[in-house]
This record gives C-alpha cells, structure tokens and sequence, in this order.
C-alpha cells in the first residue's frame, strides 16, 4: 500500500511538472509607510485561501521583514541564507494558518536592505524553481520605490498600490506608480484604501489618485476596494495574529474576504510577458501547452 501511494505521488508530481498552471503574482506596494501594506498582505492571503486558493506569502521587505513577526512565528533561515548559498528557497518556507506557506526574509540586516538590481534579479529567477503547488504569490514589499520595490512589482502580474487617507500617502503612491510607469513600462495599477471610514471615503481617494495620474501618466488604474478602520484589526496586531483569523466576523475580515473574491475574477495570465516574472518557466510551459490545445 505505501508503495502505490508513493508511487501515486509521484505521478501527480510529474503531472504537475508536465502540465503546469499559471500563478498569480500580487506585488502589495505603498508609496510610504504606516499604511498598512503588511496586515493587507497576510489578511488578504488567508482570504484568497479561504476563496479557494493554494497561496505562498513572500516577505519583500527585505531589511525590515515582520510578516512572520506579525503572525507570532519564529523562522529559523530567510531570504538572507539564500542569497548567502547557505538554503535553498524550498528550505526556507514555514508555514503559516491555513496552510499559508511564507517565505520570510531578515530583519534588521543591512546586506539584504542593500542588494543590487541584479541581485533582485537573481533571487527573483530562483523563484523558477520551486516546485511548490501554488495559485497565488502575495508579495510584500517595502515602502516607497527603492531598487527592491521596483525589482518585485516589475516581477508581479498585477500591483495593488496600498493609500490610506493622508496626503503624504496619496503623493508618494503618485510618486511609486509614476516611477513604475515612466520608467519601467507598468500600465496597469489596481488601489486599495485602507482605514477609511467608508466606501464614500474610499472612492474620493480613488478619484483624487486616479484624476493626478490621468493628467500626467500613461496609466490604468483600478479601483480594488477598500479595508475600513476597525478596531478588531488592532487588537489581533497586538497580539501577533490576523484578523482574518481571530475575528471572522470583523467589517475588516469582510472586506478581506470581498476583495478575495473580485480578485478570483480578475484575467489570469496567460504567458510570460517579457519582464522578470517568477515562476517564468512555468508561465511560459503553460503557454506552449494551452496554444497546442
């Protein structure tokens, strides 16, 4: 009997390897700190597994990681061994609720806060060769529109710009999507307003964003949907879990769960598109194969 599950095994392995399917990459991005971006990004992966997705979590924000601190985990390895030679990707992935797989990175580490663009590249090909059966990759990312930042949404199918109700964040989120558009050839952003009041809220911010890079940019943007205030949000931060998961019952836990939905919706790719793209390989297998059948 264990020698047919095995061998089971491996056959749905080769399936998988000879028949790939395309993963949705997500870069989470804001142009400035303290809006959020970190609880969307863990929030918005226990939602996407909810509506029926197998999701790996990467933390981009490579010097100052806390996606693992955020959920009260403990990683042994990082991004940092990787770039070191001393662990592969698949080494180090923990695991997180839901069967959330998380790829952590260092914290408080210059050397990762410091990686050159061609580093970015490299780590990012890697991802190629992971054999981890995924739907979505959520991408943390740093604030603000450093090299890292630039690398993981250049590498990400679709970028969803984190504002929240404050110029500073409204300005540098024109700043991040005009460095994005102008200088590396990204047309389309999706937007999130996170702690706002309202949905009334949401969509002026939506539309101040949108009118400023209509006037000067070359851009699709598209309104994501909003996370409202909610004080259940705050009391899982402080005690290491995800509202997601402590309070399902939470306005913000529902609009997770909303934004989790339209994003099942949103067109799969189809192909490599030409920039730096994880699962490259793949996408491009898939491609070959969807166009023979």
């Amino acid at each position: 009997m264990l020698i047919d599950e095995k061998y089971m095994d491996q056959a749905a392995g080769l399936r998988r390897m000879n028949n790939p399917k395309p993963v949705r990459v997500i870069a989470v991005a804001s142009g400035k700190g303290g809006v959020g971006k970190t609880n969307v990004s863990v929030n918005l992966s226990l939602a996407l597994i909810e509506a029926g997705n197998k999701v790996m979590l990467l933390d981009a924000d490579l010097g100052l990681a806390n996606v693992d601190l955020m959920l009260g985990l403990k990683s042994q390895f990082n991004l940092s061994h990787v770039i070191n030679g001393e662990r592969s990707l698949e080494e180090i992935i923990i695991t997180g609720p839901d069967n959330l797989q998380i790829i952590p990175a260092a914290s408080g580490t210059q050397m990762m806060a410091e990686l050159t663009p061609q580093q970015h590249a490299g780590m990012i090909r890697a991802f190629g060769e992971l054999n981890t059966d995924i739907d979505v990759l959520v991408i943390d990312s740093s604030a603000g529109i450093s090299d890292s930042v630039i690398s993981f949404c250049k590498a990400a199918h679709e970028v969803l710009v984190v504002v929240c109700d404050e110029p500073a964040s409204l300005t540098d989120a024109y700043a991040l999507i005009k460095v994005l558009n102008l200088d590396h050839g990204i047309q389309r952003f999706q937007v999130l307003a996170n702690m706002v009041q309202n949905e009334q809220e949401a969509r002026h911010l939506y539309a101040k964003l949108s009118h400023v890079a209509g006037l000067y940019l070359d851009v699709n943007l598209n309104m994501a949907g909003y996370i409202p205030t909610d004080e259940s949000l705050r009391k899982a931060v402080r005690q290491q879990k995800a509202v997601f998961k402590m309070y399902p019952s939470s306005p913000s836990t529902r609009a997770f769960k909303n934004l989790a939905k339209k994003i099942n919706q949103w067109p799969m790719p189809d192909k490599a598109s030409g920039k730096l793209e994880f699962f490259v390989e793949r996408l491009i297998k898939y491609s070959a194969t969807a166009e023979a059948d």
